[in-house]
């Protein structure tokens, strides 16, 4: 599959089931580990001096919203405007435009920080050096990124999803040492790795990273 057809079966395919998501997905606050993982990336933006925080691949903005009532300074972009549409109802104080990585519409050295929370895992392998690169030019000097993803070493292809049938998903489960690898080829130093090895469900990372 190309680059443009990944990126457009993403799309039509969140374009699909946005009004249904949040329904399947459960909140943030919900759950206690990322609330104290996204609590700490808040701090570590707050304690390098604050600024401008960005979600890629913000969704319907369950995550971009939470920042939010953390105190950071944030906004979301995605590439589904069906997302965005829901991300913009729910969220009406929060900015939302359309975009995707690699090529983010963003100053250089503009942010603080970013997050990327299961976006990367729609990405194929080969455009994770560009897309960390671009995410690494938008960040300034020490500014802080935080990742999640499915860990493994596939792609998985889903057909239904989020009570629908008929979508066309790639999912891509990423080794950490590789993702990690990857970031300190664009700049960033790891700082922090989680796996969560959660029952009847493929393990989960969280990575957050300093832009050097």
């Amino acid at each position: 599959m190309t680059d443009d057809a990944a990126l457009t079966g993403t799309r039509t395919s969140y374009d699909t089931v946005a009004a249904a998501y949040d329904a399947f997905v459960p909140p943030i606050a919900d759950d206690p580990i990322d609330c104290a993982l996204l609590g700490d990336f808040a701090s570590r933006v707050g304690a390098s001096g604050g600024g401008p925080v960005v979600e890629v691949g913000c969704g319907t903005g369950r995550v971009t919203g939470y920042l939010a009532g953390l105190g950071l300074e944030v906004s979301g972009i995605d590439p589904s405007p069906g997302m965005l549409a829901v991300a913009r109802r729910d969220h009406p104080g929060i900015s939302f435009t359309e975009g995707a990585m690699p090529d983010l519409d963003l100053p250089d050295g503009s942010l603080a920080g970013l997050l990327a929370w299961y976006s990367i895992i729609h990405l194929p392998p080969g455009r994770l050096p560009a897309a960390f690169a671009d995410l690494h030019r938008v960040l300034r000097p020490g500014g802080w990124l935080q990742l999640a993803f499915h860990v493994g070493d596939r792609r998985h292809h889903r057909t239904e999803g989020y009570g629908h049938e008929g979508i066309a998903l790639d999912i891509y489960w990423l080794p950490v040492e590789g993702v990690a690898a990857l970031l300190a080829e664009a700049g960033f130093v790891v700082e922090t790795h989680v796996v969560r090895d959660l029952s009847a469900r493929v393990p989960q990372a969280r990575l957050l990273a300093r832009a050097g």
